[in-house]
């Protein structure tokens, strides 16, 4: 038990100085290659914030435990958008861009209703169990790469900043950062995220463990969140650096890497059981990307203030709640 209560505090530790260092990186190699932050968000953060859920879920997926790889994606994708987006914009209002609401959103929505579809394939081709083939894995990943070459086609396309400019004292740092130096920034950063979250979680699903937690609870919740820390610490720390759109980005990418990525590679390992991942899980996802394109898009176009942010975190304690009384 101390033991897992050490790797808890250290892991967490790890995550919020990787994450520093990370946004820090990320943003200087965005300046000098005169991308947007977003893009960088979209790519470099959003890939390596997601390399946790990537390697757990695939290596659940090949130890047979498929509730877990799926309960990890759901519960991250879950956290991803009413609890780091509710906790960022408690933090600082998050301003987001027209073309952002547009395109990018609901790309997010169209990933999460393709994984709400999958979640009722046994009524849709008579199966007996709910089931994420390997075909369907690889539409997936079929998928994925369409997103890529959508965001690297307008990287090209755009080479302005996306989201609130950081100051201009900042703005001048960061671009004169050397490239070297942004390379290693970047890579002791995701080190740290990615080793630190391995740490929160081996202790955390420990603890979980010894209380005689169920995998897909611990999938839907502490793996879940565990694995989401470094997009938490990533975005709060953008957003505290006024990089609204490494945030955002940070995100919306992930969410959808998250889908397309880390489910559609473990599908195609081993097709994935949904087991006591729940409808109900699904929908609320599918409720949490609707929340969010509707805060931004209609309640006060283009911002996501601190009241939206306070109702969005308000619904992932209410999941939360919901899932220990149903446990």
């Amino acid at each position: 038990m101390w033991i897992d209560i050490f790797w808890l505090v250290a892991g967490l530790a790890l995550i919020l100085y990787g994450a520093n260092l990370l946004t820090d990186g990320a943003s200087a190699v965005a300046k000098r290659m005169g991308v947007s932050d977003l893009i960088i968000g979209l790519t470099v953060v959003a890939f390596g914030t997601s390399t946790p859920e990537l390697v757990i879920s695939v290596m659940a997926a090949t130890g047979g435990n498929a509730s877990l790889a799926v309960g990890n994606a759901v519960g991250s994708n879950i956290f991803n958008i009413l609890a780091i987006l509710g906790v960022t914009a408690l933090v600082s209002p998050i301003a987001i861009k027209k073309s952002v609401m547009s395109n990018e959103i609901p790309m997010l929505l169209l990933s999460s209703l393709i994984l709400l579809i999958m979640g009722y394939s046994s009524l849709l081709d008579g199966t007996a169990t709910d089931t994420i083939t390997r075909t369907e894995g690889i539409f997936l990943l079929i998928f994925f790469l369409l997103f890529m070459r959508y965001t690297f086609a307008s990287a090209r396309r755009h080479k302005t900043e996306i989201g609130n400019d950081p100051s201009e004292a900042d703005g001048e740092r960061l671009a004169k950062m050397p490239v070297l130096k942004s390379i290693v920034f970047i890579a002791a950063g995701l080190a740290g995220l990615i080793f630190g979250g391995d740490k929160f979680v081996d202790g955390a699903t420990g603890i979980a463990h010894l209380m005689g937690v169920s995998d897909a609870i611990i999938g839907l919740t502490i793996v879940s969140i565990g694995t989401s820390l470094p997009e938490l610490a990533t975005s709060v720390v953008a957003a505290l650096k006024k990089e609204n759109g490494l945030a955002i980005g940070n995100v919306i990418g992930s969410n959808i890497f998250n889908v397309l990525l880390v489910l559609g590679s473990a599908a195609t390992v081993k097709p994935l059981q949904f087991g006591g991942v729940t409808h109900t899980d699904l929908w609320v996802l599918m409720g949490a990307s609707l929340l969010f394109w509707i805060c931004g898009w209609f309640f006060r176009r283009h911002l996501i203030t601190r009241a939206e942010g306070a109702l969005m975190l308000a619904c992932y304690i209410g999941y939360m709640v919901y899932l220990v009384i149903s446990a």
